[in-house]
């Protein structure tokens, strides 16, 4: 009896081994690629219940739709989509106008991949600018060097290592993880080409001490000659602090600050992935730095280390600016802040935990647990996990290195009755560990000297 041929299954196509070391031979319909593509994500965390990113994952239909419309044109193409470079420098000018820029200054600036690119072309500024100044002076201008706390994100050790800038890097110290200026005098000196300083740093989310620095550098000026530009990386406080913070100084009021990251991938609400430099005027950006294109049509000017991308997210921040305006950002960080507020109270109420940020300005709630416990940080992480959220811990940088953090980023999306459930599910996740103990080892810090796969 002959065997009835198989009937084929509209499931066939998905049923084969996908290639692990060289694209497939043939191609196959849309939605099964579409449906593998998805699959393979499955596992992956849910973004919204990633606390550990800054990064915005909550996006509304209009906005998705703006994106949709925009992202097969090239943002770097002017000749070809003028509007969108019009749109660009009107957001440049807002921003500059948002961090309180002089108001007889011409704004310059430029949306960025991300605060990673804003960073390093803040960088190559300062650092254009203090050679130039060294040679103008006749002396030595070999030996730049950047001076920064302990707490800054790692683009600025890959700034300094790919630009060859000296490090100088501030320690921290227990209790207190900021850049202050009190051991300033042995970081700064005449090849310095700029200070950093933070708003909302990545650890604890706390600012340094601007206005102390500020005074610090202004004393250096008077005893040396040399003048030292500030540099604030904003990337997580630049679209807080205006709007609920409007008397604190920490922007271009301060006359030192000569240029500002953010990225408007984290408060500033865009998806990933839109950074943004802006400099206190024109003159800050060297014109050594511009370069003129003109092989996509008309003559451009190009400021950025990337070129060629999409042009989505710069619309995004304009539909979210036009969406919200003012009044609307400073309600949604109110009740961000509010919702960080309350989780740290109920998670230091728990007994479990000490706060690391004395100061809430944006909603980052840094924690360490309480000595003696049988469980560390890690633990936590671990455990809260098994509900899918993603909470970071990690030990702080030289000198605090003897101290862990539990860190969790509280972002717009997240409303009260969601703080309920994350505050109940870490509290329960530390009462399981007390009672059965912890078994999570930190992971090793990796030695950065070493490059791999092969040496230089």
């Amino acid at each position: 009896m002959c065997a009835k041929p198989r009937v084929e299954s509209p499931f066939d196509q998905y049923n084969h081994d996908i290639p692990e070391d060289q694209m497939p031979a043939d191609g196959i319909a849309p939605r099964a690629a579409e449906a593998m593509v998805n699959a393979e994500g499955w596992t992956d965390a849910q973004p919204v219940m990633n606390l550990s990113s800054f990064v915005t994952t909550f996006t509304e239909p209009e906005s998705l739709e703006v994106a949709r419309k925009n992202y097969l044109k090239n943002y770097i193409d002017h000749d070809m989509y003028p509007q969108m470079f019009a749109i660009e420098q009107r957001l440049v000018r807002w921003l500059h106008r948002l961090w309180n820029g002089p108001a007889d200054a011409t704004p310059y600036g430029t949306a960025t991949i991300g605060s990673s690119e804003a960073c390093m072309l803040a960088g190559l500024a300062h650092k254009w600018n203090w050679r130039k100044a060294r040679e103008k002076a006749g002396v030595d201008a070999s030996k730049p060097n950047l001076v920064t706390g302990g707490n800054v994100q790692i683009v600025w050790k890959k700034f300094m290592r790919y630009f060859d800038v000296e490090p100088r890097e501030v320690p921290l110290k227990v209790g207190d993880y900021r850049l202050t200026a009190e051991r300033l005098d042995e970081f700064v000196d005449e090849n310095t080409i700029a200070v950093v300083a933070i708003a909302g740093q990545t650890f604890t989310g706390e600012d340094d001490d601007f206005d102390a620095i500020h005074k610090w550098l202004d004393d250096y000026e008077a005893k040396t000659g040399h003048s030292i530009p500030l540099h604030i990386d904003a990337a997580s406080g630049g679209f807080i602090n205006p709007f609920l913070y409007p008397d604190y100084e920490w922007d271009f009021r301060l006359p030192r600050v000569q240029s500002i990251n953010a990225s408007g991938h984290k408060y500033g609400l865009v998806p990933p992935g839109l950074g943004w430099i802006i400099f206190r005027d024109d003159r800050v950006f060297c014109e050594d730095l511009i370069f003129y294109v003109n092989y996509l049509g008309g003559e451009m000017p190009t400021s950025t280390l990337n070129f060629s991308r999409n042009a989505a997210p710069v619309a995004y921040q304009y539909y979210a600016f036009l969406r919200l305006g003012f009044s609307g950002y400073r309600d949604v960080m109110q009740r961000t802040v509010d919702n960080a507020n309350w989780l740290r109270s109920k998670l230091v109420e728990s007994g479990f935990f000490d706060i690391m940020n004395k100061t809430q300005r944006i909603p980052v709630v840094a924690l360490t647990l309480k000595p003696g416990l049988n469980f560390n940080e890690y633990d936590v992480s671990a455990k809260v996990r098994e509900r899918g959220w993603v909470l970071s811990a990690y030990s702080m940088p030289p000198d605090a290195e003897s101290v862990n953090t539990l860190r969790v980023v509280v972002r717009p999306h997240l409303n009260r009755d969601t703080m309920h459930i994350l505050a109940g599910d870490i509290i329960n996740a530390c009462n399981w560990l007390r009672q059965h103990g912890g078994n999570v080892t930190p992971p090793k810090l990796h030695d950065h000297t070493k490059v791999s796969p092969s040496k230089c």
